[in-house]
């Protein structure tokens, strides 16, 4: 389970504004061994945290190079998943290495295989000099990938905006955050930061209820939270993606450590993409 709000607006106004504003939750058994975001290795331009799961190496859920691709992918949430299909962080992965195609042709080819894959939704983008393009595809909805009109918006465990009252209660104060002009760079991140790590309960929530069937009831209840937290599994990652009009890039993870939900562990990267 993961939880992402993002901002989409190609053309600011101001050179102070914002292309891209994405704050993100992954959500994963703490035990699950994976690597903290850091670009992968001399001279890479891919910077993203890393799934170290046997067989699932190398798989992510969240990244960004510096030729302006982007990349995310939610599970959709479903009871009884498919133990042999293959591992859904490749999709992040091979988008972010794929030199070829572009975002939508990206996910066109993802489409034609979704069939392999338990439910998935993922975001691609591409942040160029002469546009800005972000498109949507979840393999338990339409067939074809859409692109996606600047504004903003939710995705969770089901497909994109789907009503759940964890995603419109996080929506409406994401909304609020992002239209706040008066906020600087690093107040912004903190308050992100603040929404993403909200513990309230959104509980009962019929449609994510209907949603979860094979899922104990307090296991629900606990996935009804923005930022869910149980013994075994929960919010592991919190991760902010600012992108300016100047093609200045701010990417901020803060990660749990040792499986531990009171030890954090928070890093920044700059760069300025090479578009």
């Amino acid at each position: 389970m993961c939880i992402i709000f993002f901002k989409f607006d190609p053309r600011p106004v101001s050179k102070n504004a914002y292309r891209l504003i994405l704050a993100a939750n992954r959500d994963e058994v703490y035990s699950r061994p994976s690597k903290a975001a850091d670009f992968w290795g001399t001279n890479s331009d891919i910077l993203s945290g890393l799934d170290l799961e046997f067989g699932k190496e190398g798989g992510s859920w969240l990244g960004i190079n510096k030729r302006g691709k982007l990349a995310a992918v939610t599970n959709y949430m479903e009871g009884r998943p498919n133990p042999d299909a293959q591992g859904r962080g490749f999709l992040v992965s091979n988008y972010l290495i794929d030199k070829d195609l572009d975002s939508y042709a990206y996910l066109k080819k993802v489409s034609a295989e979704g069939q392999l894959y338990n439910g998935f939704n993922i975001i691609t983008a591409e942040f160029k000099a002469k546009q800005d393009i972000v498109c949507y595809y979840g393999n338990r909805g339409s067939p074809e990938p859409i692109r996606l009109n600047p504004g903003i918006y939710g995705l969770s465990n089901s497909l994109l905006d789907t009503p759940w009252k964890k995603l419109l209660k996080g929506k409406q104060h994401f909304t609020s955050v992002v239209n706040n002009q008066s906020l600087s760079s690093d107040g912004l991140v903190q308050e992100l930061l603040g929404i993403l790590n909200n513990e309230d309960l959104n509980s009962p929530d019929p449609l994510q209820e209907m949603q979860g069937d094979g899922f104990s009831k307090p296991m629900i209840q606990a996935l009804s939270a923005v930022c869910v937290r149980s013994s075994h599994y929960g919010t592991r990652t919190n991760t902010i993606i600012l992108i300016d009009a100047e093609d200045n890039v701010t990417f901020t993870e803060r990660t749990m450590l040792d499986e531990d939900p009171t030890k954090w562990s928070v890093s920044s990267f700059q760069f300025k993409l090479q578009v």
